[in-house]
């Protein structure tokens, strides 16, 4: 079956009947976004921690920010953690991917909202609206947020659409490889929620192979069609240079290679980019290592179980 169409979101104050003992998780993954990583968390923890309780804990992912990142976000309101201060013994990796994986150690909710931290335009209607297939239908698994994407330049313009990777690498490897989820509209959308009990057995790539990696996962375990989508409006971010699409496209790619065939693709934990600069004596190469290493499932690793009691 494929994946379910988009919906709409729910009332909140029907999820919060629905809710019942359920326990909400909203985590930020965050990397030297100082400018926006506060208001975002005193908007959540305004509307759904000191409103209608439908959060149960804020917590922030630091991924080795250089500037006040943490600080901001702690004063307002989340609970920080230092991304390479969970399981340290397993050694240093860096990237979105890594910091969600890493919220699974210290945090306790039931389900898990994944929000960026350097949102521009977007509303607290994210948290409900991600959160309510989760709460009103057991057979959802994973839900993906869907919005109007425009990217915004270094002035806050608006710049172009948004969606580049997804639309050159993530939308025709889905065309050739799970025609079962071309009803994704947007499969590499930051901004989503999943139940821990699935999300907790996947293995995660480290960086930016791990909202597609989610996807196909949660396919192959519980069927496309466990997957929702809620339409969000609109949603925008600072633009992303085009020499970093590259890295991205690449751990894409990674990502749904490694589970081509049931797991049996061809997968290495690193490779190199070589990308190009112009220069006065022609073109320079410029080589970029990319980590395409993934965590294993958070629920295999030693004393995972008790580290979330004691986050909790």
């Amino acid at each position: 079956m494929p994946v379910r169409p988009v919906e709409v979101p729910a009332a909140p104050e029907a999820l919060l009947a629905a809710k019942g003992s359920t326990t909400v998780s909203v985590v930020l993954p965050a990397r030297d976004e100082e400018e926006t990583v506060g208001d975002i968390v005193r908007v959540v923890r305004n509307a759904w921690v000191e409103g209608l309780p439908l959060v149960d804990e804020l917590v922030v992912l630091d991924s080795d920010s250089t500037d006040r990142t943490a600080e901001v976000a702690r004063a307002a309101g989340a609970r920080v953690h230092a991304a390479a201060q969970v399981h340290p013994r397993l050694g240093p990796a860096t990237g979105k991917g890594e910091a969600l994986w890493k919220s699974l150690h210290v945090t306790s909710g039931d389900l898990l909202v994944f929000l960026d931290a350097d949102l521009l335009q977007w509303g607290p209607h994210f948290v409900p609206g991600l959160l309510g297939p989760l709460l009103t239908d057991p057979g959802v698994v994973l839900v993906k947020a869907v919005y109007d994407r425009p990217l915004l330049g270094a002035d806050g313009d608006e710049a172009e659409a948004g969606g580049r990777v997804t639309e050159l690498v993530a939308r025709p490897l889905l065309a050739l490889h799970h025609p079962e989820l071309s009803g994704l509209v947007q499969p590499l959308a930051g901004e989503w929620a999943v139940r821990r009990t699935a999300f907790e057995t996947f293995s995660v790539p480290v960086g930016y192979g791990v909202e597609i990696a989610a996807v196909l996962d949660t396919a192959a375990h519980h069927g496309a069609e466990a997957i929702a989508q809620v339409d969000l409006g609109r949603r925008a971010h600072r633009h992303h240079r085009h020499d970093t699409l590259g890295p991205m496209a690449l751990q894409v790619l990674a990502a749904v290679e490694a589970r081509r065939d049931g797991g049996a693709g061809v997968f290495e934990p690193s490779a190199t980019l070589t990308q190009y600069d112009r220069g006065p004596e022609g073109h320079t190469p410029r080589r970029r290592a990319v980590d395409l290493s993934e965590r294993p499932p958070a629920a295999s690793v030693e004393g995972y179980g008790r580290a979330r009691e004691e986050s909790g």
